[in-house]
């Protein structure tokens, strides 16, 4: 299984876990609120999406990654999204451990 495959399983189990948040604007939201811990969008987001959110993450210093396709984020959460946002920071970690970059502390 590659690490890419297990970063898919992984936003599935967190949405499972109640600590995945989906879609624009609850994600928008959770960013805002202090809530999001890291931020996954889609690389087939608009690009007035991925300026808006890049735009909440850098304002509010929340980790963004720019991965997957709107189609590979859907199947792995089993939901129609391309934007979706971990509200735990263990999930977060393991996310971006299985990608190779630093951690947060």
């Amino acid at each position: 299984m590659t690490p890419e495959d297990k970063q898919m399983n992984l936003l599935g189990l967190a949405l499972r876990a109640g600590k995945l948040i989906t879609g624009e604007d609850l994600t928008i939201k959770a960013i805002q609120n202090g809530k999001a811990k890291l931020v996954v969008v889609a690389t087939t987001a608009s690009d007035n999406t991925r300026e808006k959110l890049t735009n909440k993450c850098l304002y509010y210093n929340v980790p963004l990654e720019i991965a997957f396709t709107s189609d590979e984020i859907s199947s792995a959460i089993g939901k129609s999204r391309s934007i979706c946002a971990f509200t735990d920071k263990g999930f977060a970690n393991s996310y971006l451990k299985l990608k190779g970059t630093n951690t947060m502390k």
